[in-house]
């Protein structure tokens, strides 16, 4: 959110702007305009780009057809000074499934690209892996609080960043020490969900969690390294993202993402993360691969 957002401002407030930022515009046909964030500065959290070009390969093909997985590659940041356009192109129309491509760009440049498969829902086999034993949301403190707890030991430049208020709350299984950071394993689990209720267009809540996915996921794999951006010259960036959504839920009710990485080299750190809703659902699941180049 906008870093000179009043520490004060009611979470229907914050929410309101998310689901703004993520509701994009139609231009022309297959052709969408996304907003810029009120206030941004700086490079497009990936996040972003990938909700709304998710937003625009959804709004291109009709009603029951809904998005089951999504690959997108980033090219360049995007500048939050600006607005994304986003251009469809309409790959397969069948019976029981569709795939589009999205292409964002700005100033004419392709920031990101994006494939994404969509099906008519029907029943099938089912099984899924078991949700992990960990303390509920309500026996956790939520990280906004955590950091606050630090603030006096967060340089200035950047805490203005690290403790705005969010339109997503997150509850941390393991709080990370972010001025301090020590090595540990690749792993790590947070309970999320917004700040407050939204509507019931499910396209918007898979919209917030395809935004949320690329939350908690880079960082997984600087772990058992003791370095993170805040303490150490790291360059990071998202270079690739696939979502795969396997169950409806809601982004306004508690979702828990575990994250691991099992590998990392070259500069670069893959890391994969899974979403199940409190039920013990598992609803999402995740891949990423990121830039983590340690400068000297």
């Amino acid at each position: 959110m906008d870093l000179n957002t009043p520490a004060d401002t009611p979470p229907d407030q914050l929410v309101a702007a998310l689901v703004a930022l993520l509701d994009i515009e139609q231009l022309d046909t297959d052709l969408y305009r996304g907003p810029r964030q009120p206030g941004g500065v700086g490079r497009v959290f990936g996040g972003q780009v990938i909700a709304q070009a998710l937003q625009a390969a959804e709004r291109s093909t009709d009603e029951p057809k809904t998005a089951h997985s999504l690959h997108a590659y980033f090219m360049r940041p995007g500048d939050e000074d600006h607005p994304i356009i986003y251009r469809v192109v309409r790959d397969f129309e069948g019976r029981s499934f569709a795939t589009r491509r999205v292409v964002a760009t700005q100033g004419g440049q392709p920031i990101l690209s994006l494939t994404a498969s969509l099906q008519v829902p029907e029943g099938g086999l089912h099984h899924q892996d078991a949700a992990p034993d960990v303390p509920g949301p309500d026996e956790l403190r939520s990280e906004r609080d955590l950091r606050l707890e630090m603030q006096a030991d967060v340089p200035e430049k950047w805490r203005k960043h690290l403790l705005r208020p969010r339109p997503i709350e997150i509850r941390p299984v393991h709080a990370r020490s972010w001025m301090h950071p020590e090595k540990r394993d690749p792993a790590q689990a947070s309970w999320f969900r917004l700040a407050a209720s939204i509507g019931d267009d499910p396209a918007m809540h898979r919209a917030i969690v395809t935004y949320a996915s690329d939350m908690a996921l880079l960082g997984t794999c600087t772990l058992p390294h003791g370095v993170n951006w805040m303490t150490h010259n790291l360059q990071t960036a998202s270079l690739d993202h696939a979502l795969w959504l396997h169950e409806p839920f809601r982004a306004d009710e508690w979702l828990l993402y575990t994250t691991d990485s099992p590998w990392a080299g070259h500069a670069r750190g893959f890391n994969r993360g899974r979403i199940f809703a409190q039920d013990g659902r598992l609803v999402a699941s995740v891949a990423q691969e990121g830039l983590i180049r340690l400068r000297e």
